[in-house]
């Protein structure tokens, strides 16, 4: 995976996202969409096979990469709950 800060503002950013598909840009979004502080969280990709995604997102002022950590680390959270629980579900 290779990031590449397109276009960032103090409240807006475009990232590409090199290597990934709409899997983890899903997730990424949706964790986004759950954030106060933002706006708008969308992302494009022409084509998987032959474009990289580009993620949008807009906030109320907050800085954009701040966001961004913080919604890796929930998803981060989330995939270990996940793990905790199917540990247990499967020790049955």
């Amino acid at each position: 995976m290779e990031l590449k800060i397109i276009d960032k503002t103090e409240d807006e950013m475009h990232l590409e996202i090199k290597g990934e598909t709409h899997t983890l840009l899903n997730m990424l979004k949706s964790v986004l969409l759950e954030d106060i502080r933002i706006h708008t969280a969308s992302y494009d990709m022409k084509h998987v096979s032959i474009s990289e995604p580009i993620l949008y997102i807009k906030t109320d002022g907050t800085d954009p990469i701040i966001v961004i950590k913080e919604a890796a680390e929930t998803l981060v959270a989330q995939c270990e709950e996940f793990i905790s629980v199917f540990g247990k579900a499967v020790d049955v």
